[in-house]
């Protein structure tokens, strides 16, 4: 369905609750899952189905959620004083304007729901249905409000666990919270709902039956229980991330990918795998990760903000930094650390070593314990290593420097000036051997140790 078919949608994402079981002083709905926020997961599934404008329901404290729905382009609301689901949606009225169309309501803490289930219930809209209830076949119903169904399948009521009778109790088939409608059919049946309950509180529940009431049509559409995992406490967003490091491997591997043990690898929400890159076991992607076909990632290497190219060859104990961009052909080797740095085609830094604000030509050689030494205590300065240099070992380059193409670095070298092309730079101290020295040391501190 594209949004030519579907002109008008928006969302109302719900999110001005206290946090109070996460005990954190951040806002639950921003902490993190797949190296994304929850509030963020939601705006872009929103983002994908095209419902726009999105309005964001705050508490009135919550100036960190609604800085975050700013850089999302999400509009926001403030809920004053919090009054219920229905009343934190009236909250957002005013912020929708002159909207006329359908309006999805969602929850900021509840970020693993698909596109394509908010386009089902589009489709359910488009069909006729007046308000459309997202449900789930729950493994354990207990706590959850019944979906209850007449004999024509429409949507009769939703009941709360606590107010159902023995029969509705036996339903399996619960309530989301998530609900589409006519916005302006919506804000009229809440403008019906009453605080008649022994919360004082207005339910967005409550639409259902005043809709039916009102002849209008309801309708609920099922979708996987994973899909509405709701996050309150910090083993309920270890569980979410759980649930979407299975979706993320899932679809890194059907797109052609080599996970050797799944279970084990960590990828955050925008990691790019092509076909037949392969990946070992351990390893962690944090956002911002592009890994070419053919390239390999080996164990217990850590990736962020990094391109890797065809062919390139990573770990394993290899970190990537933001803005490692490691080109075609290239070696990253066990423990070498990459920051800010291009790694040109053929080039290798096998181990040990810090690259850091720098350039590595095509098919030079960094040997082990090699660093650039790009910070002062102030600013970061360059190093520009030439196409095939080669940087002995344990040579410190103190930036801003460069390295000619074809240069040789001897092992051990502090470089502060530039070494032209195909020159050879030395910097250590000139050896010295002083013969028999060592055995007399022996011989003297024996001695002494007897007296």
């Amino acid at each position: 369905m594209t949004r030519a078919q579907n002109p008008a949608l928006a969302a109302i994402i719900l999110a001005a609750g206290k946090s109070t079981r996460m005990k954190s002083a951040t806002s639950k709905v921003l902490h993190e899952i797949g190296g994304r926020s929850l509030l963020a997961h939601v705006l872009a599934t929103c983002d994908a189905a095209k419902l726009d404008p999105q309005v964001v329901v705050t508490s009135p404290d919550a100036k960190d959620v609604r800085g975050a729905a700013t850089q999302f382009g999400a509009r926001t609301a403030v809920q004053d004083p919090p009054l219920g689901t229905g009343h934190a949606v009236q909250a957002a009225g005013q912020a929708l304007g002159n909207f006329n169309g359908n309006v999805a309501v969602l929850f900021g803490d509840t970020p693993l729901i698909e596109a394509s289930t908010l386009l089902r219930m589009v489709e359910a809209r488009n069909s006729g249905a007046d308000v459309v209830v997202l449900g789930f076949e729950a493994a354990d119903p207990a706590p959850y409000g019944r979906l209850v169904l007449g004999k024509d399948g429409q949507l009769e009521k939703i009941v709360e666990a606590k107010d159902a009778s023995k029969e509705e109790l036996a339903i399996g088939f619960v309530n989301s919270g998530v609900l589409m409608a006519d916005a302006t059919q919506l804000f009229d049946l809440l403008d019906k709902v009453t605080n008649d309950n022994a919360k004082g509180e207005y339910y967005l529940t409550d639409v259902v039956g005043l809709a039916r009431t009102a002849g209008l049509s309801c309708t609920a559409i099922k979708c996987d229980e994973s899909e509405v995992l709701g996050i309150n406490s910090r083993s309920d967003l270890a569980a979410a991330e759980a649930a979407l490091q299975v979706k993320l491997r899932i679809r890194a591997m059907e797109s052609g990918a080599t996970l050797v043990a799944p279970d084990t690898v960590f990828l955050s929400h925008d990691t790019e795998l092509a076909a037949d890159c392969w990946i070992g076991p351990h390893v962690v992607f944090g956002p911002g990760v592009s890994v070419a076909s053919g390239a390999t990632i080996k164990s217990f290497s850590h990736l962020e903000g990094a391109t890797v190219a065809a062919g390139a060859d990573i770990g394993p104990y290899a970190r990537l930094r933001p803005g490692a961009d490691i080109c075609r052909d290239a070696k990253i080797g066990n423990f070498v650390e990459i920051k800010k740095a291009t790694i040109e085609a053929g080039a290798k830094v096998n181990h040990l070593s810090y690259v850091g604000d720098a350039k590595v030509g095509a098919k030079a050689n960094i040997g082990a314990g090699v660093i650039t030494c790009n910070y002062d205590g102030f600013d970061k300065f360059q190093t520009d290593i030439g196409a095939g240099a080669f940087v002995g070992s344990n040579s410190s380059l103190v930036a801003p420097v460069k390295i000619g193409d074809g240069a040789y670095i001897g092992s051990g070298s502090v470089v502060t000036k530039q070494v032209d092309d195909d020159a050879l730079a030395l910097t250590r101290a000139d050896h010295k051997q002083i013969d028999g020295w060592a055995a007399k040391f022996r011989a003297r501190k024996t001695k002494k140790s007897g007296d």
